[in-house]
């Protein structure tokens, strides 16, 4: 795993942890956070001056990566295996301000095979809704190094 710097982000909500990283991607755009118990698949994130796009809201690729990272550990909740996104919709409603605390709530909505249906609903910390995301995972079998 790989250090995770969060000294910029403010401490997260009641209930949530620092969520551990597994790539460099992961490094740089967070730090996000998980529910600490495991049966409730909550995302979050606090909306740094790094997130933002030039009209000085959240850049709706970093929504993406968010949405995608969410619904991927809801995804390995239900299967305990490893996937890879092969289908990601997104829908924008709400922009997103520096300092905001946005939440995923992943749902898995059906597994058939090795394909898993996730959706998310992403809400800004007032309850508006500021995206939904859809989407669709193979789980595969990781090789070892």
């Amino acid at each position: 795993m790989i250090e995770i710097p969060v000294g910029d982000a403010p401490p997260p909500p009641p209930g949530f942890e620092v969520r551990p990283t597994r790539g460099h991607f992961t490094r740089y755009n967070g730090p996000t956070f998980h529910c600490i118990d495991r049966t409730d698949l909550r995302q979050g994130m606090w909306v740094l001056g790094r997130h933002l796009n030039g009209m000085g809201f959240m850049h709706g690729g970093m929504i993406c990566a968010f949405a995608d990272s969410a619904i991927a550990m809801a995804s390995f909740a239900a299967t305990q295996k490893q996937g890879v996104t092969i289908k990601l919709s997104l829908e924008y409603f709400e922009t997103v301000s520096e300092g905001s605390w946005i939440e995923a709530h992943p749902e898995v909505t059906m597994t058939d095979g090795e394909l898993v249906h996730v959706t998310a609903p992403i809400y800004r910390e007032d309850g508006k809704l500021a995206a939904r995301a859809s989407g669709i995972f193979r789980t595969v079998k990781r090789k070892l190094k």
